[in-house]
């Protein structure tokens, strides 16, 4: 779990981390070792959700021995498919990271929201629903794990 007081913006109990795939964490349906270890590190410390509609077929493979929690999602209606797993979560525990529009609604709606840029970049309704953005996704994994960044980040 984590636990942040920011300053002028609000206190904060996150217990779950709730993924976007391509774009955020894959790029062309690829995941690094380095973003393997983070997603394993991270995991220590909050239950790990990833939520696709898997474009490129590859996410049950990537993460087929791993303890990370994989939701297919419909290419249809991800947008809103996305909201309501969040909201079955309980959004005020959820930090949601994505890169997408059909990002937006879980990232406006979870208790914290970050908009990755990143290679394939984003869209204009993740950068303007989101708390932060960032380049990329390494920079979100550092700041999760230090909370100091995200205080400096976030108080007013």
């Amino acid at each position: 779990m984590i636990k942040i007081d920011i300053p002028s913006f609000k206190k904060i109990e996150i217990k779950y981390a709730v993924f976007d795939y391509n774009g955020t964490l894959a790029v062309d349906g690829k995941v690094t070792e380095e973003i393997r270890k983070y997603l394993d590190k991270l995991s220590d410390i909050l239950e790990i959700y990833i939520l696709t509609a898997d474009t490129y077929g590859t996410v049950s493979n990537t993460f087929k021995d791993s303890k990370f929690k994989i939701h297919i999602i419909s290419k249809e209606n991800g947008s809103k498919d996305k909201l309501n797993f969040l909201q079955k979560l309980g959004a005020k525990y959820c930090v949601a990271i994505g890169n997408g529009n059909n990002d937006s609604l879980m990232i406006k709606e979870a208790e914290l929201g970050i908009c990755i840029l990143g290679s394939e970049g984003a869209g204009s309704k993740a950068i303007f629903n989101s708390d932060i953005i960032l380049k990329d996704i390494k920079d979100c994994f550092e700041s999760l794990l230090n909370i100091n960044r995200l205080k400096a980040t976030l108080r007013g």
